[in-house]
């Protein structure tokens, strides 16, 4: 269990956000909300404690040996001023951004998580993850994520020109997303798999939270007599996010 924020201080708080998509649907759409993310960064940054970011930062995401992809040099630079004024970062790996290694981690300082992971917040043990893959269903998703995050798979698109493989991965990524984006937004109730999951883990390792990303709504459900499922929504039309006081609640709560 990670305790790096077992003690909050006074006025102090975590805030957790999910799915930007940056890169997607196109170049203007991303950058106009990227800005809108460096506004919301820059109006929290003075209540932060940390901040968690919950996969899905990117619509693609690939490194090639000495190549990134290009594009969010205002969310990089924003991500290195909250470093060095002590505010510490945490990224979590999404669907869309898998294939994210340690460029962040060596050249910020921001740990990377690929699996859900807890932590406990001010006395809360917390769950938190991305989401995809977890609880029952999407067998052919799971079995898609395990050929992508193969080593095979890695080194076989390593070896593309970044200027082919992004223009590939960009294309069919965003492309993707926004065909489904209206089918998966729908609330599935008590047949959400990430809500089945987190009843599954509670009868296996109790925590006082779940949160997760992945879906694109905003959630808030009883999981237990003390323990709730939270997923954080996304930024691409609906801009919410979460925080987490020394009160122990964890509220969504939406930018505008």
């Amino acid at each position: 269990m990670n305790k790096q924020f077992e003690n909050l201080p006074d006025g102090k708080k975590v805030f957790l956000v999910s799915d930007f998509h940056l890169g997607a649907p196109n170049k203007h759409d991303s950058r106009e909300r990227e800005k809108k993310i460096i506004r919301w960064i820059d109006s929290i940054k003075a209540e932060a404690a940390g901040i968690f970011m919950v996969g899905d930062l990117f619509d693609f995401w690939f490194e090639y040996k000495h190549v990134i992809p290009k594009g969010a040099i205002r969310l990089q630079a924003k991500l290195i001023e909250l470093i060095d004024d002590g505010i510490p970062i945490i990224f979590f790996t999404g669907n869309h951004d898998m294939w994210m290694f340690d460029y962040f981690t060596d050249e910020f300082g921001i740990p990377v998580y690929r699996e859900p992971e807890t932590f406990l917040i001010d006395g809360q043990k917390v769950l938190i993850g991305h989401g995809d893959g977890l609880g029952p269903g999407d067998h052919f998703y799971k079995f898609l994520k395990v050929f992508f995050e193969s080593k095979i798979c890695r080194w076989a698109f390593s070896w593309l020109h970044p200027n082919i493989g992004m223009g590939i991965a960009n294309y069919w990524s965003g492309k993707s997303r926004i065909a489904n984006q209206a089918k998966d937004d729908e609330y599935k109730g008590e047949e959400e798999w990430l809500y089945q999951y987190c009843l599954d883990m509670e009868k296996e390792n109790p925590h006082d939270l779940y949160v997760f990303g992945h879906r694109h709504l905003p959630i808030d459900v009883a999981v237990g007599d003390n323990s709730r499922y939270i997923n954080l929504g996304e930024w691409v039309t609906q801009f919410h996010f979460g925080e987490l006081s020394r009160l122990g609640q964890l509220l969504i709560k939406y930018e505008e």
